[in-house]
Parts: structure tokens; C-alpha cells; sequence
């Protein structure tokens, strides 16, 4: 563990033993720098006398030959900093009267007074990563925990998943055989229900017939004014309704040709053949003072015109009441008033069908009975489905090298700020909600594991979320740190649409390394 190692360094450099070379040289490049000896800079560009070296004069062009004074722009100063960390700074800061290295060595020349804080900050800095390390200690012990868990879990859905196959096999021929046995049902149960349909449409068919010669005889005798028993073609000239070319001049002629097929006159016999000619548009002389309704013409609904139709709602803007609109629309019936139709208005008077009798009504009930046992199977069979899809999508997960993230599967985390509620569901997705009230914006859908290729597993990507207003659809980044607890830490929008999220979890802890540096790089601090 990289704690570890800057702890043990730490450590090592407070009791550090000084090695002589040039201010400003790192421990790593002390063999370049051999007094006496000619000094090649390290680009290799020119070769100077060594007494030339921090001679304040800039004879390298990479600045090497004055690494510990200003002399160079590009030069670079060494701060060895013992007991702290070593750094480097810009050689433009060495003698400003500013102390940048915490051993004071940059200002060795400017007069400021600077005080040695390296053991002070050293101190500090080893209490953090001794705690660090703890962390990352415990972290792990909890990862080999999680790795045998996700182990015997994965054991377990494959022996569940081989269970739930051939328990899959079972239903399908179950349903086979329960196709057979609800067809076999139908079919008698059809022609029963046929059956008794045309029996019902034959009565109605009667019925109707009756109506017919009743309303016959009624016109017959509305017809017949002097009730002589006769219709004649100057009966029917008060009905204008029946004019066959609806010109408004209603002749005799026309009513004898169109109407009654030559005759003049005919008897009740003989006035079906011009019933049947006329009922379509005959009216009733009893209903002729009723005016008929006049329909006004609706005046045409225009939607107004926004102001400006280029600018619409965002998409997180948009009202939620306005998705109930169309439900409510779709529950108003137009017909639902006291309005029918003529034909609904035959068939209320013709009554309803009739009950099936037993022997059909015992077909029916078999026969759904059947249907009903089919479905329930048909329902198990799916169930069984989308089961084995789960499995198999789990089990082919890429979980980590030891399986390890496993357990984060079908959990999701929370992080509550000032204004939202960020919810992270580890492989499936992000999302965004507002804290007092408001619809949730997806920031993102599982994509694939994106860290730098030595380290893949620390950084998910979720892909393709809700789109910005006028910009790219969000995603997020999570950075996965080590920690015995699995949190979500953080959230920020570095880019727009873009989101960066710190998740900890003990899965990314990596194994406690005794890493003990050479004795040579002791001085490095």
C-alpha cells in the first residue's frame, strides 16, 4: 500500500544521515554532480568545468548546472526536507525572502527567517497515514471477506441456475399439455356459444319483424284518410320527405314510378312492396309539427401561439400535472348521455340476450377454467425467464478480478446535499432528485469499468442519462476509494451534464506492502 511506504519514508527521514552534494541535487542525480570531475549538463549539450556548477550563471540550456540558484529560468530546486516529504520547486523561488521548502534551504541567502517545520509537519503528516493505513488494513481484511462471499455466492446462483433450467423444462411441457387441454375446451364451447348467439339473433330478427308489419299497418292507416282501405299515389304526395329527387315539387308521377311501380292505388296486401320502399324516409305525419334540431356550426379552437414556439420547456421543467391531461381526456366519453342511436335504441327495445342455458354455461366454465390454468402456467413459465436471465446476467457480471464488488449488486446508496438527493445503484444507474419535491433526472445507466489500465477497477461510468436542455445527455464518473465502509462521499459537476461522484468501498483496497527502500535513498529525505 502506497501509505505504507510514504510512512515508513517519513519515518526513516527523521533520523536521515545528510550525503555531500551540490544545493539543490536530489539523491537520484548525485553521481552527475562529482567534484572535481568535468560537468556534463544533463541534456548533454556542453560539458563545463565543475567549479562552474551554482556559480550563478546559466551555462546549461535545461538549467542543470544551477540547481541551486536562481541564475536558470527552467532550473529546478531539490528540497530535502528531512523528516517530511522531499519536493521540488521552481528555481525562480530560491532567495525570494519566501520559504517554500520546509527545511528552510531555499533561502539560504535572502536573510528571511525561516524556521525548520519538516519534523512538525512530518509528525502530522504520519498521523494520517498511520491512519490511513489502518484504514487500508482493515479495508482489506474486509475485501478477502467479500472475495469468499462473492465466491460462495456465485457457487450458489450456478447450482440455482442449473435448478431453475430444469425446473423451466417441467413447465413448458406442462404448458404443452395445458395448451392441448384449453383448446380442446374451446373448440365445444365456441360452437355452443355460436349456437346460442344465432338462436338470439333469429328472435331478434322475429322481432324486429313484428315491429316492422306494426308500423307498417300504422302508416297504412295514417295514409288511408278517407279509410277507404286503399293507399292511393295522392296519399303519399303530402310527404315531401319522399321525393325521389328532392327538387321540391313532388309529382304524382314521380311518387307512381319511384313509389308504388305503376299503380295508382294499393291495398294492405300490396302496400308492403311500397313500405319497403319508403320506411327509410317516411315520417311520421304525428311527429311533423316537431321542428328537427338545427345544428349550429362549433366555432373552430385554435391552440394559442406562444410567443416565441422555439423556446420550449426543458426537459426537467415541464409540469407533472400536465401528464395527467391525456388520461382525463381519455375518461371523458362523449357518448355518455342520453344520446342512442336508432339501432341501440331497436336493440333496448329487443331486449338483452339471454342467459346460456346449463348445458352451454358448463362448456363455458371448463373451457375458462382451462384458460385460466394455462395462463398461471404460462405466467410461471416467464417468471422462470426472466429468472434465468438474471442469473446468467450476474454471473457473467464482471464483478472484479475476485469478484469483489459482487455484493454491490441490486444495492443503491444515497448522498444528500443542500438542494438534492444523489442516488447511486452500483451497475445500474445514477440518479438526481430534488430534495423538497420534483421529478428525478437520470444521470447516467451502467456502463463499463474505465480506471487507467494498472488500476481499471477504481474509476465506473454510467452513460446516457436525461438529456440537458440544448446540450449532451448526462453521465457520470464514480472514483472508487479504499474505506472500511461503503458510502458515496461526494458529488460535483466538474463539466456541464458531466458528474464526478467518490464512492468508498473496501473492494478497492489493496494488500499492505512491507516496501523497504534501498539505504541509499534514506538522504532523499
Amino acid at each position: 500500500c502506497t501509505c505504507y511506504l510514504l510512512l515508513l519514508l517519513l519515518s526513516l527521514g527523521v533520523s536521515a544521515v545528510e550525503v555531500q552534494r551540490p544545493r539543490g541535487v536530489p539523491l537520484s542525480k548525485r553521481q552527475f554532480y562529482e567534484e572535481g570531475k568535468p560537468f556534463t549538463c544533463l541534456d548533454g549539450s556542453r560539458t563545463i568545468p565543475f567549479d562552474r556548477v551554482n556559480d550563478d550563471y546559466c551555462d546549461c540550456e535545461d538549467g542543470s548546472d544551477e540547481p541551486g540558484t536562481a541564475a536558470c529560468p527552467n532550473g529546478s530546486f531539490h528540497c530535502t526536507n528531512a523528516g517530511f516529504r522531499p519536493a521540488f520547486i521552481p528555481s525562480s523561488r530560491i532567495n525570494d525572502g519566501i520559504c517554500d521548502c520546509c527545511d528552510t534551504t531555499d533561502e539560504y541567502n535572502s536573510g528571511a527567517a525561516c524556521q525548520n517545520t519538516c519534523r512538525e509537519l512530518g509528525s502530522k503528516e504520519r498521523e494520517i497515514m498511520k491512519e490511513m493505513a489502518e484504514i487500508a488494513k482493515e479495508g482489506f481484511l474486509l475485501k478477502q471477506q467479500l472475495i469468499q462471499e462473492a465466491k460462495s455466492g456465485l457457487e450458489e446462483k450456478k447450482a440455482k441456475l442449473a435448478e431453475v433450467q430444469v425446473s423451466k423444462k417441467d413447465l413448458e411441457d406442462k404448458l404443452e399439455a395445458l395448451r392441448t387441454v384449453k383448446e380442446t375446451a374451446e373448440q365445444p364451447e365456441k360452437e355452443a356459444k355460436e349456437r346460442h348467439l344465432k338462436a338470439w339473433e333469429d328472435e331478434k330478427a322475429a322481432i324486429r319483424l313484428e315491429k316492422d308489419k306494426a308500423k307498417m299497418a300504422e302508416v297504412f292507416l295514417e295514409l288511408d284518410d278517407d279509410a277507404d282501405g286503399f293507399v292511393s299515389v295522392a296519399d303519399l304526395l303530402t310527404h315531401s320527405e319522399l321525393d325521389p329527387d328532392s327538387d321540391g315539387s313532388f309529382t304524382e308521377a314521380e311518387a307512381q314510378v319511384k313509389h308504388f311501380f305503376l299503380l295508382d292505388k294499393v291495398d294492405t296486401a300490396a302496400f308492403e312492396s311500397v313500405w319497403n320502399n319508403i320506411k327509410e324516409k317516411y315520417v311520421s305525419e304525428s311527429n311533423a309539427d316537431i321542428p328537427a334540431p338545427v345544428e349550429t356550426p362549433q366555432e373552430e379552437t385554435r391552440e394559442p401561439v406562444p410567443e416565441n414556439d422555439s423556446e420550449q420547456y426543458p426537459e426537467e421543467d415541464i409540469p407533472e400535472e400536465e401528464e395527467d391531461d391525456d388520461e382525463e381526456d381519455e375518461d371523458e366519453d362523449p357518448d355518455d348521455g342520453d344520446y342512442k342511436t336508432q339501432e341501440q335504441k331497436d336493440d333496448d327495445d329487443e331486449g338483452t340476450m339471454p342467459p346460456y342455458d346449463d348445458q352451454t354455461q358448463n362448456l363455458i366454465d371448463a373451457a375458462q377454467k382451462a384458460r385460466n390454468e394455462f395462463d398461471e402456467a404460462e405466467k410461471a413459465l416467464r417468471e422462470v425467464d426472466d429468472q434465468i436471465r438474471n442469473l446468467e446476467k450476474e454471473i457473467s457480471f464482471d464483478f472484479g478480478p475476485g469478484a469483489e464488488f459482487a455484493y454491490l449488486y441490486g444495492q443503491c446508496y444515497e448522498l444528500s446535499t443542500s438542494e438534492y438527493i444523489y442516488r447511486l445503484c452500483p451497475f445500474n444507474r445514477v440518479s438526481q432528485k430534488p430534495k423538497y419535491g420534483g421529478s428525478e433526472t437520470n444521470l447516467g445507466s451502467w456502463g463499463k469499468w474505465t480506471g487507467p489500465e494498472d488500476n481499471v477497477y477504481s474509476l465506473m461510468k454510467y452513460e446516457h442519462g436525461t438529456g440537458c436542455w440544448q446540450g449532451p445527455n448526462r453521465s457520470t464518473t464514480v472514483k472508487l476509494t479504499c474505506g472500511k465502509e461503503t458510502v458515496v462521499l461526494s458529488t460535483s459537476e466538474p463539466s456541464r451534464c458531466e458528474y464526478l461522484m467518490e464512492f468508498t468501498t473496501p473492494a478497492v483496497c489493496q494488500e499492505p506492502q512491507s516496501l523497504y527502500p534501498d539505504a541509499h535513498d534514506h538522504t532523499e529525505l
